[in-house]
């Protein structure tokens, strides 16, 4: 995986092969980033992203001069290996080992965006669960959005607080605010 802009663009990260990951690919991050820029301001929000894998969105977030920044992921190995790189590259990034339903029901934080990338076989069931906490629990500032990546396969068109999905590839992004 590469950070696509910022003070680190085209900087390559290596993880390591056997965490359970599957990291969002270059040219959906890429499209990505190039909507958020032109909705935010990136030294000025806040951001979560949930289950955190190899941390590639927060690290695409922190090069792009992102302040506060938390990562979450259940994967003892996933959390290491972000913490990892964010000191080696000074990255303002807090980690959090801890399963991320749990984790959102109980924080009492809030940020600009959220972000979360389950497991593509992620039941739609559980999709709605942890966004309807999200929202539930006022986990979203004022003008903020979660967006949640999903595989083509899954639809979240139904689920409270939708706005628009945009897919490239495989990779579905859909927003939510």
């Amino acid at each position: 995986m590469r950070i696509i802009s910022g003070k680190y663009k085209g900087k390559r990260l290596l993880a390591p092969k056997k965490l359970p990951v599957r990291p969002t690919k270059d040219f959906a991050k890429e499209a990505l980033f190039n909507i958020l820029k032109n909705k935010i301001d990136f030294n000025e929000i806040s951001v979560l992203d949930l289950f955190a894998g190899t941390g590639n969105i927060s690290f695409e977030f922190a090069s792009r001069s992102t302040q506060e920044i938390t990562s979450v992921d259940a994967y003892y190995g996933c959390v290491k290996y972000i913490q990892k790189i964010a000191e080696e590259l000074s990255f303002p990034i807090k980690t959090v080992k801890a399963d991320v339903v749990k984790y959102i029901a109980s924080t009492d934080s809030s940020f600009d965006i959220i972000f979360a990338d389950p497991p593509y076989n992620y039941e739609i069931h559980l999709f709605e669960k942890f966004i309807a906490i999200i929202f539930q629990n006022n986990l979203l500032k004022t003008n903020g959005f979660l967006i949640v990546e999903h595989s083509k396969h899954t639809d979240l068109s139904m689920a409270s607080n939708f706005r628009e999905s945009r897919r490239y590839g495989g990779t579905v992004f859909s927003f939510f605010e």
